[in-house]
């Protein structure tokens, strides 16, 4: 295995929600962490989600884009480690933005890879890929041989980022491995994730809204076996040039969330129904039997503990917030 303790490692996109909790991992096993991240208004809050790294010797925070190549050259220099997760996120927000999903997830993909192969120096590169390269499912259990079928412009974008950056293992020797991430959650989460959203209208007397009839599903997977997934995909040599599945490995209804949302509030009221967004699907439910065997990683937070944890992070967030605004001034 790679060892990460006091090496140089880069975190592109460190200041969001799955980001900052990969810092923290990384400045606990002794790396040195150089975040790259340019606050993207997309959602707000995020230079409070590094709280937790700005105090440690070892962190550095850069500000600017991974579109702004001589910065995102200069930040790479001496990196022993990338780690990829800057990205246009939200599915439904890539169907109104096309084009801003193709620049920031395809082209700045493509100059990281560029980046790290003039680089010659760095050990590892790790990208964030997603669960959405599969769209519509053809079998029940979505295995890393399953077609690539997005059917939005963000699992089309996501796609031909992992294209290159396999292509680039193939052509150049880039030692890079794509992880496709399965509906990540936990706390720090998106306010646009449906778990979050939930969250914000029954806390406030408003029922949850669902695209759909509720029966869609998918394979929630905790923000911390996200990260342990990452850093073995970096440290694990075998998985240069490999695409790897992080998901639990079970499948829940969206209907199901929200009944668990409305019961931790002690709410009495039902989902709202609304039509479904076009692009998207009926179901994920991952194998991970590859990232078991090649990277020894397996999941460990159950969905009804990870959710009890977020919305209690959740419930303290916005007691901060309510009680800051309401301070005199």
């Amino acid at each position: 295995m790679l060892e990460l303790h006091d090496k140089k490692a880069l975190v592109t996109g460190g200041a969001g929600f799955i980001g900052s909790h990969l810092c923290e991992s990384l400045l606990r096993l002794g790396a040195r962490v150089v975040v790259l991240d340019n606050f993207d208004d997309f959602y707000p809050g995020k230079e409070k989600n590094l709280d937790g790294c700005t105090d440690n010797a070892r962190f550095t925070l850069v500000k600017g884009s991974i579109l702004d190549v001589p910065l995102l050259e200069k930040t790479m220099r001496g990196v022993d480690f990338v780690f990829h997760l800057a990205g246009q996120a939200g599915v439904r927000y890539c169907i109104d933005n096309p084009m801003k999903a193709e620049e920031v997830n395809t082209i700045g993909t493509l100059n990281v890879l560029q980046a790290v192969r003039r680089a010659k120096h760095v050990e590892k590169m790790v990208m964030a890929s997603s669960s959405s390269l599969y769209g519509t499912p053809l079998k029940p259990v979505l295995s890393e041989n399953h077609p690539l079928n997005p059917t939005n412009p963000y699992g089309v974008s996501k796609l031909a980022a992992e294209k290159y950056c396999l292509a680039y293992h193939e052509t150049y020797g880039t030692p890079v491995a794509c992880l496709r991430y399965f509906s990540v959650y936990g706390p720090r989460g998106r306010p646009d994730q449906v778990i979050y959203a939930f969250a914000k209208n029954v806390s406030e007397g408003k029922p949850p809204v669902i695209y759909g009839d509720g029966k869609q599903s998918r394979d929630f997977t905790f923000v911390s076996d996200v990260v342990s997934g990452t850093v073995f995909a970096a440290i694990v040599e075998e998985s240069s040039g490999e695409a790897f599945n992080i998901g639990y490995g079970r499948e829940f209804s969206i209907m199901s969330i929200a009944k668990m949302v409305i019961d931790y509030f002690g709410a009495s009221m039902e989902p709202t129904l609304v039509p479904a967004y076009k692009g998207d699907f009926p179901k994920t439910l991952c194998d991970n039997t590859k990232a078991r065997s090649i990277l020894r990683w397996s999941p460990q937070v159950k969905l009804e503990a990870g959710i009890a944890e977020f919305l209690d992070w959740y419930t303290a967030s916005v007691s901060a917030v309510a009680a800051t605004t309401s301070a005199p001034t």
